[in-house]
């Protein structure tokens, strides 16, 4: 069998007037985070963990902030692609584990719901995922949300 680890990191400010995607999921906050796409951090970080175990160009060199094709996208879209290439490597996702970094909102209301997103949206069971929330506890001035994604991809050994 052969594996490949990919690590994702994303981050983005706080927005008003924008609306909160984690995970694909909308998630009642006053504000969003900006960034050229919908801001999904949770999603932009397991992208960006899948291309990086496959060894393939990153969100920003796929999706650039430049290109006004992406203003406004569903990270999903990212993500979709991201899936597309690990198919066509003939690899699967076995587990993903990741952490949002935020002081606000809280993310324990709302694994359970982000997790079964992911399940769909990655094709894999909810078991295989793991979501955490961790406060800054006092480290930098607390103006947005970080994501960090750690992904296994797999596939059994041609011949």
């Amino acid at each position: 069998m052969k594996v490949k680890v990919g690590l994702g990191f994303d981050s983005h400010e706080f927005e008003e007037g924008k609306t909160l995607y984690l995970g694909g999921l909308k998630i009642d906050f006053p504000y969003g985070l900006r960034g050229h796409s919908d801001g999904d951090v949770l999603l932009h970080a397991v992208t960006d963990a899948i291309l990086g175990a496959l060894g393939e160009p990153d969100i920003g060199e796929l999706f650039s902030d430049k290109d006004e094709r992406w203003k406004g996208a569903s990270s999903r879209l990212f993500l979709e692609e991201a899936l597309r290439r690990v198919r066509d490597k003939g690899y699967e996702i076995f587990n993903l584990d990741c952490v949002l970094i935020a002081d606000e909102p809280k993310v324990s209301p709302h694994k359970s719901a982000i997790k079964e997103s992911l399940s769909k949206l990655l094709g894999i069971p909810s078991e295989n995922i793991s979501i955490k929330g961790k406060r800054r506890e006092g480290f930098c001035e607390a103006k947005g949300m970080a994501c960090m994604c750690v992904v296994l991809l797999g596939k059994l050994d041609e011949g």
